[in-house]
C-alpha cells in the first residue's frame, strides 16, 4: 500500500458526495475513482475531486491503485458490490445498514475475513462527543446498575421524499422503513452504550405514507445486563425532531438530544461535569426533517480516518462488520415480532 490510502466510491446518490468530501479532508487519503450506473453523475463527482469516473464498477475494481472501496448504493444492493470488491482485494467501508438481511450481512463479513480485509460500517453517531462521554461514564460505573434505556427517533419524511427514489420505502431495496433507514443510527448508538439485547416485543405500522414498509414502530426490549428499554421510530411526525437517547441507572441518568447533552445527572459529581453539560449547546443543525440539508461529513471523516488507522496498524475498525450487523439483527427481530405477534429472542 502506498503512503496515501486510495479510495473509490460506488454510488453517487445522496450519501456518496459526503464520503467524497470526507476523504478529501483527511491527510493521507485520496479519492481516485467513482462509479455509478449513471455515468454523468459519476463524472460530476469524480471531476470535483480529480478522480476517474466509471459506469461499470467491476471495471473500476480491476485497478491496482485502490485500497478501500466505499459502498454507497441503495441498502439492498450492498452485498453485490461488496463481494466484488472483496474478490478484488479491496478493504470495505459500507454505508448503513451493512445490508438488509442477516444472510447478506454474514456473506460480506465472511468474504472480508477469508481475504483478511478490513470492513467498516458507517455509524457516525458513535463518534459524537456526547455519545463518547456517556460511554466513558458507563464504563466508569457512574450509572450504577443500568435500569432503563430509551431511543426515540421521531422524524419527518414527506411522501415526496419516498417518491424521489424507486428503492425508497421498499422491502426489496430499503429493507424496511423508519427503522432500517432512519432509526438504525439511534438503535446502534443505544446498543453501543447499553449492551446486547436479549429479547424484543414490537409493533409496527404504516400510518401516514404510501409505502410498503413501516413509517411508525415501537419496541420494548430486555438487555442481557437486566435493564429494560424502548425504541420508537417514525418518519411521519411533523415537523420532525432530533433523535433522543436516554440512559438511566440507579446512580445516574443522561439524556442526549441530537448532539446535545440535555441531562447529565449523577449521584456523585465529578470535576468536568459542568463542561460536559455544555456539549452540543451551540449546535443548531438537524436532519430530523431533511436528511441532506443539515448533514455534514464530519462523522464520516472520523470513521474513514479510523479505517485508515486500522489498515496501517492492522487492527479492527471501531465499527467492524460484526458490530455493524447487530443493529440489523435488532431491527430484523422487531419485524419478526410484529409479524409473528410474539417476543423474539436474540441472537436470531
Amino acid at each position: 500500500m502506498a503512503n496515501e490510502v486510495r479510495f473509490a466510491i460506488i454510488g453517487t446518490g445522496n450519501i456518496g458526495p459526503f464520503h467524497a468530501d470526507a476523504i478529501s479532508k483527511i491527510n493521507g487519503a485520496k479519492l481516485v475513482a467513482v462509479a455509478d450506473i449513471i455515468e454523468e453523475k459519476a463524472k460530476q463527482l469524480a471531476d470535483k475531486y480529480n478522480a476517474e469516473a466509471y459506469a461499470d464498477y467491476e471495471k473500476m475494481l480491476e485497478r491496482d491503485d485502490i485500497d478501500v472501496v466505499n459502498i454507497c448504493t441503495p441498502s439492498g444492493l450492498h452485498m453485490e458490490s461488496a463481494l466484488k470488491a472483496a474478490e478484488n482485494g479491496k478493504h470495505l467501508i459500507v454505508e448503513k445498514p451493512l445490508d438488509i438481511t442477516l444472510e447478506k450481512c454474514d456473506r460480506i463479513i465472511d468474504a472480508c475475513m477469508e481475504s483478511n480485509l478490513k470492513l467498516c460500517v458507517i455509524f457516525p453517531k458513535r463518534f459524537k462527543l456526547a455519545v463518547q462521554k456517556t460511554k466513558e461514564a458507563i464504563e466508569q460505573g457512574r450509572f450504577g446498575k443500568l435500569v432503563f434505556v430509551n431511543g426515540a427517533c421521531n422524524e419527518f419524511r414527506s411522501q415526496e421524499y419516498y417518491d424521489s427514489g424507486k428503492w425508497r420505502g421498499t422491502w426489496a431495496l430499503d429493507g424496511g422503513g423508519a427503522l432500517m433507514n432512519q432509526s438504525i443510527h439511534t438503535i446502534d448508538a443505544l446498543y453501543y452504550l447499553a449492551g446486547d439485547v436479549s429479547s424484543i416485543y414490537a409493533y409496527t405500522a404504516t400510518l401516514a405514507r404510501n409505502i410498503e414498509v413501516e413509517d411508525t414502530a415501537v419496541a420494548a426490549f430486555k438487555l442481557k445486563n437486566g435493564a429494560l428499554g424502548m425504541i420508537t421510530g417514525t418518519t411521519s411526525v411533523y415537523p420532525g425532531y432530533d433523535p433522543v437517547i436516554s440512559i438511566h441507572g440507579d446512580k445516574g441518568s443522561v439524556v442526549i438530544n441530537g448532539e446535545k447533552i440535555e441531562k447529565w445527572d449523577f449521584e456523585i459529581q465529578k470535576e468536568g461535569d459542568s463542561a460536559i453539560r455544555n456539549i452540543g449547546k451551540d449546535n443548531t443543525s438537524s436532519s430530523a426533517n431533511d436528511p441532506i440539508k443539515q448533514m455534514s461529513s464530519e462523522g464520516h471523516m472520523h470513521q474513514i480516518a479510523d479505517m485508515i488507522e486500522a489498515i496501517r496498524t492492522d487492527r479492527q475498525p471501531m465499527v467492524n462488520g460484526e458490530e455493524g450487523r447487530k443493529a440489523v439483527e435488532i431491527i430484523i427481530g422487531i419485524y419478526g415480532s410484529q409479524k409473528e405477534k410474539k417476543e423474539i429472542t436474540l441472537p436470531i
